[in-house]
């Protein structure tokens, strides 16, 4: 039903104005009484082999929803009734800022992919507070985190320091994402030795908590093998909990949208099926090369069963849809749920 009809209607109209309406449905069908429990029963799949312990928190299933989806924290006790294991809200950024301007969202519907160029649009970080402090406790909620685009290169890191410090009580797990291409003068997030210094800024004050939070770090699809090495040396050097691979990507390689229409798009990250090939292989090289020595989530282009599962078998110890989600409704979410359950239970 949602591809053969409801997908028809929403995608006749402008992406970000979807996305909203979207958002404003579900708040508004969920206040009805006994619908979200029915939501539940018809999403959600439980089963304790479905159930992952990584970095101290138990998971009731892998299959999570990535950040960008619900920047501001508005609806993540209502998406928690599609079967989600994890949702992970932002980036959040100490100020609120527009992002870049509009039109900025793009569907390639020949590709089952889109490119956005959003820039870290969000209500800022009193705002996504305010939502956290609603937290119905039916999920882990991970908190992406990110600095202002005219923050200084000499202040990024106070940025997410802040960020840091005032969502500590209220996520899960932290990830620190340095790998969007759609922020303005973010050269400096990509040297490592400043990655370096970020982290361990970060661990510092963490570990002035009574209880420390797991970090993990958000990279790029489209870093090579050096780079990759890089990652692996950073991860065992700062010992931060794990890797989120990846982001969305700034190739256009091997598109079949027509290049007029991607000239006039413009830049943007690309993410959903173009990239599903390039995230897996990236996910296999990290959990190769480093003997599986920490934790990868795997995000990027999983529209089916087995995206995920190739994932999963590449070294993802989760995964992570967004793209996806849209293309091929809440029924995704179950449906990578019960093939996983399958795998188990046949293996």
């Amino acid at each position: 039903m949602y591809k053969s009809i409801i997908r028809k209607i929403l995608f006749k109209f402008d992406p970000e104005a979807v996305h909203y309406f979207t958002f404003d449905a579900i708040k508004l069908v969920s206040k009805i009484p006994l619908v979200p429990a029915l939501i539940r029963s018809i999403f959600q799949v439980n089963h304790p082999n479905l159930e992952r312990e990584l970095f101290g928190l138990r998971f009731k299933n892998p299959v999570g929803l990535a950040a960008g989806f619900d920047k501001n924290a508005v609806l993540y006790n209502e998406l928690a009734n599609f079967g989600f294991g994890f949702i992970e809200i932002g980036t959040v950024t100490p100020k609120a800022q527009e992002g870049n301007p509009k039109k900025r969202l793009f569907r390639l519907q020949d590709d089952k992919g889109i490119i956005n160029r959003m820039g870290f649009n969000n209500a800022g970080l009193e705002a996504a507070i305010t939502q956290l402090k609603k937290n119905k406790k039916q999920i882990i909620i991970g908190g992406n985190i990110g600095k202002n685009t005219q923050t200084a290169p000499d202040a990024y890191t106070k940025d997410y320091l802040e960020c840091f410090s005032a969502l500590h009580p209220y996520v899960d797990y932290f990830v620190l994402n340095v790998s969007c291409p759609n922020v303005g003068s973010h050269a400096k997030l990509n040297d490592k030795d400043y990655l370096e210094e970020l982290i361990n800024a970060v661990q510092s004050l963490n570990a002035t908590f009574e209880v420390s939070k797991p970090i993990l770090l958000k990279i790029a699809p489209d870093l090579n093998n050096t780079q990759l090495d890089e990652i692996i040396a950073l991860v065992k050097a700062t010992k931060i909990e794990g890797v989120i691979a990846s982001n969305t990507s700034v190739s256009r390689e091997n598109l079949k949208t027509d290049a007029t229409a991607l000239k006039s798009i413009g830049n943007g990250g690309v993410s959903g099926q173009p990239i599903t090939n390039k995230s897996t292989q990236v996910i296999k090289y990290l959990s190769d090369n480093s003997q599986k020595a920490f934790p990868i989530i795997g995000v990027g282009g999983i529209h089916s069963e087995k995206d995920a599962l190739d994932k999963l078998s590449a070294g993802a110890d989760l995964v992570q849809i967004y793209t996806g989600f849209i293309y091929e409704g809440p029924a995704l979410v179950k449906r990578i749920n019960k093939a996983v359950l399958k795998s188990l239970l046949n293996s």
